[in-house]
């Protein structure tokens, strides 16, 4: 997960960075994302985008048979610090730099593919990082994402909105209800495929969205 503009002292931001770094080791982390990192990231080829990279959960997964190299981003410099680590001991190149995805330096049409987990969440303005990463992408280019998103219950939305206040602040800007396809729609990607996966009882549904520009 990135920390992706979170408003926050730098203090707060280094202690959940830590956190996360911790949870990161856990058995949910294990048991239930690390198989679907592998999934999604296994599907990237060519010169990759990763945003929002966090502390780098991702890099052991690129295969170096398929991927040429990762452009990494990530705002934050406690996460940058874990990623940095991780990203020593990855099986392709990993360029990492320090923006966020509402502003990415790179040039228009120059990534094939862009990979995205538990980004968008925590972003300010999901509509415009999402519009970046389909101006850095090449016509055709994949956006390979894996994202929890508002429920499609009611009662379990309900729930959600009134979670999302406590748990931007403890959770590093994380909105639980927010409609992520449909922005990823908004944002003019095309061919967009879900794949639901279930965490924490419904309370926090998990995609992953398969999508081209």
């Amino acid at each position: 997960m990135s920390q992706e503009h979170m408003p926050a002292p730098a203090t707060f931001r280094r202690l959940f960075a830590a956190y996360y770094e911790r949870a990161s080791r856990g058995a949910s982390e294990k048991s239930f994302m690390e198989p679907i990192r592998k999934e999604i990231v296994g599907q990237a080829e060519g010169l990759v985008l990763e945003v929002g990279a966090g502390n780098g959960l991702n890099f052991a997964f690129y295969n170096p048979e398929y991927v040429e190299r990762v452009e990494a981003t990530e705002p934050d410099s406690a996460m940058l610090g874990y990623a940095r680590t991780r990203a020593k001991t990855a099986h392709v190149p990993v360029i990492l730099t320090q923006a966020p995805v509402e502003q990415l330096p790179f040039a228009d049409a120059y990534f094939d593919c862009v990979v995205c987990t538990l980004v968008l969440c925590s972003v300010n303005d999901p509509l415009r990082g999402l519009q970046e990463i389909r101006r850095v992408l090449k016509p055709g280019g994949r956006l390979l994402m894996v994202e929890h998103v508002r429920a499609h219950s009611r009662v379990l939305a309900f729930v959600q909105d009134l979670l999302t206040p406590i748990n931007r602040l403890f959770a590093g800007n994380c909105h639980w209800n927010r409609s992520t396809e449909q922005t990823v729609h908004k944002a003019g990607f095309q061919d967009v495929e879900l794949e639901q996966r279930a965490l924490s009882g419904g309370l926090i549904p998990m995609v992953m969205l398969l999508a081209k520009r």
